[in-house]
């Protein structure tokens, strides 16, 4: 008889290192990368790497020469699909001085139950 028991699919958890809110399903926090506990015997915990990525986006800003210094944020709004908020939140902000740059990265990680393969969209 195991003793373990698996939240549902959504459910979340601090992580103990790095205070980030995290999928409870995590073996690694996707926040600071640092492994967490794994109860001995649970085969339902997902592996450390995502399923697959559906959206990813990278761009880079460069300040130009001479100009006065820019500020930034950095916000991530989640919507459902009728079009609602449902999460919203500066993830960063900053300085560009004349001549910096700055590279920026936005991926959605998918985790599929005990590694299944993602469906074909």
């Amino acid at each position: 008889m195991t003793t373990v028991r698996r939240a549902p699919a959504g459910a979340t958890r601090t992580c103990p290192h790095c205070r980030t809110q995290i999928l409870a399903s995590a073996a690694v926090c996707p926040s600071c990368r640092k492994h967490l506990r794994v109860e001995p015997g649970d085969t339902s915990a997902p592996a450390s790497a995502p399923a697959f990525s559906p959206l990813r986006v990278d761009g880079t800003i460069k300040h130009p020469e001479g100009a006065d210094t820019w500020e930034y944020s950095v916000l991530v709004s989640i919507k459902n699909e009728r079009g609602d908020e449902v999460a919203r939140q500066i993830v960063g902000v900053g300085a560009l001085q004349s001549g910096e740059a700055r590279t920026f990265s936005f991926s959605v990680e998918v985790f599929t139950p005990g590694g299944a393969k993602p469906p074909v969209l």
